[in-house]
C-alpha cells in the first residue's frame, strides 16, 4: 500500500522570494533586506504584528495621519504573526494607540518594496510591537515573487498523489491568491499561523498520515521542522539563517524542487 504523506509548506522565503524592508519611526533610519521574524526573536517582548488591510488602501491614505486613527477610522483588524513571548492582539493595539507611528512611516517601506521589486507578486504591511518599552520599534513592509521553480514542484508533488498544504504567517488576504496560482486547495491552507501553530499542525497531520514533511526557511518554523517526520529547511532566499534552524532540520536544500527527489525517495 502506498505511503500517505502531506507536505507542509511555509510561503515568505519556501514559496515565494520576499523583499523586506523596515524603518525605525523614531529615528527614521531604513533597513533592507531585513528578515521579519529574525527581528522579532532577537529580543524578548517582541511581535509580528500584521494589520488586514490592502496596501492600495494605506498608499490612498494622507501621510500625516496617524497609525490608530486609520486603523479606527477604517474599522482594520489586527493580529500576531509571530512572537517572541506571550502577545495578545490586545497588547499591540494599546502598543499602536500610543505610538507615534504615522501613515508616511507606511509610504517609505511600502515604496521602498515596490521600487527594488517592481513586479511583486503581493505586498504586506505591519510593525513589530515591544511591550517591554510599549513601543512599534519598526514599521514594516514585505514583497514577494513567486520562486521560478515553485508552480512546477507543486504540481509535481500533486500528480504524485502527495497532498500538499501551505502554513504561514502571513493573512489569508495574500495566501489566497497565493494557494490559487500553485494549485493548493483553499482549505489546505492556514493562515496567521505562529511558530506553536506550525508545530501543532504538523502533529495533528502526523495522525492522519503516514510521513508529514515540513518545508520552511525562517525561525518560527523551527518547532514544525523539528515536528516533523522530515523537516526540510531551504536557503533558497539567500539570506543568513541561524545554525539552531539548520540543526533542527534534517535536511538543507538551496532550491524548491529539491524537495520533489527527497519525497520520491521515501
Amino acid at each position: 500500500m502506498q505511503k500517505r504523506i502531506a507536505v507542509i509548506f511555509d510561503s515568505a522565503g519556501t514559496l515565494l522570494h520576499m523583499y523586506r524592508v523596515a524603518k525605525d519611526p523614531v529615528t527614521g533610519c531604513m533597513f533592507n533586506n531585513i528578515e521579519s521574524t529574525a527581528l522579532v526573536a532577537k529580543k524578548p517582548h517582541q511581535a509580528l504584528v500584521i494589520l488586514h488591510t490592502e496596501p492600495e488602501t494605506i498608499i490612498r491614505q494622507d501621510p500625516a495621519i496617524s497609525l490608530i486613527k486609520f486603523i479606527n477610522d477604517n474599522d482594520i483588524s489586527i493580529d500576531i504573526s509571530c512572537s517572541s513571548s506571550p502577545f495578545t492582539v490586545h497588547m499591540a493595539f494599546n502598543i499602536i494607540k500610543n505610538s507615534k507611528v504615522m501613515i508616511s512611516d507606511f509610504h517609505d517601506v511600502l515604496n521602498c518594496v515596490t521600487d527594488q521589486c517592481p513586479n511583486v507578486f503581493y505586498l504586506a504591511v505591519g510593525i513589530i510591537a515591544d511591550s517591554q518599552n510599549d513601543s512599534a520599534s519598526y514599521v514594516l513592509s514585505t514583497g514577494g515573487r513567486i520562486f521560478r521553480n515553485t508552480p512546477l514542484t507543486i504540481k509535481t508533488l500533486n500528480k504524485m498523489g502527495i497532498d500538499t498544504y501551505i502554513a504561514s504567517g502571513d493573512s489569508m488576504r495574500n495566501l489566497r491568491q497565493l494557494a490559487k496560482v500553485v494549485k493548493i486547495p483553499i482549505e489546505r491552507v492556514f493562515d496567521i499561523a505562529t511558530t506553536q501553530d506550525k508545530e501543532r499542525i504538523v502533529l495533528e497531520m502526523k495522525e492522519k498520515y503516514d510521513v508529514v514533511v515540513m518545508v520552511g526557511d525562517g525561525i518560527n518554523d523551527i518547532l514544525a521542522l523539528r515536528a516533523a517526520d522530515i523537516g526540510i529547511m531551504t536557503t533558497q532566499q539567500g539570506d543568513v539563517r541561524p545554525q539552531k534552524l539548520k540543526n533542527a532540520a534534517d535536511v538543507v536544500i538551496k532550491d524548491i524542487a529539491e524537495v520533489i527527489g527527497i519525497i520520491g525517495n521515501l
